[in-house]
């Protein structure tokens, strides 16, 4: 299936169908992150629930810390 990652075109793996399996295909499991799906915030409590379909627009964004 092909969706938009972070504004690319972002092919996902077999069997990958939902923002958690997403979200640890990029490594970022455990990590703080916030996700958009079709310009929507998804808690990370629907991550696991939430099913990706073809064309989904998601953005992947990563807090950094510093000062």
């Amino acid at each position: 299936m092909q969706i938009e990652l972070n504004g690319a075109p972002h092919q996902l793996a077999a069997g990958c169908t939902t923002l958690a399996q997403l979200i640890a295909a990029l490594d970022l499991a455990g990590k703080a992150v916030a996700v958009a799906v079709n310009r929507e915030v998804v808690p990370s409590q629907r991550w696991d629930t939430h099913t990706l379909a073809e064309r989904d627009r998601v953005d992947v964004v990563r807090a950094i810390g510093g000062g």
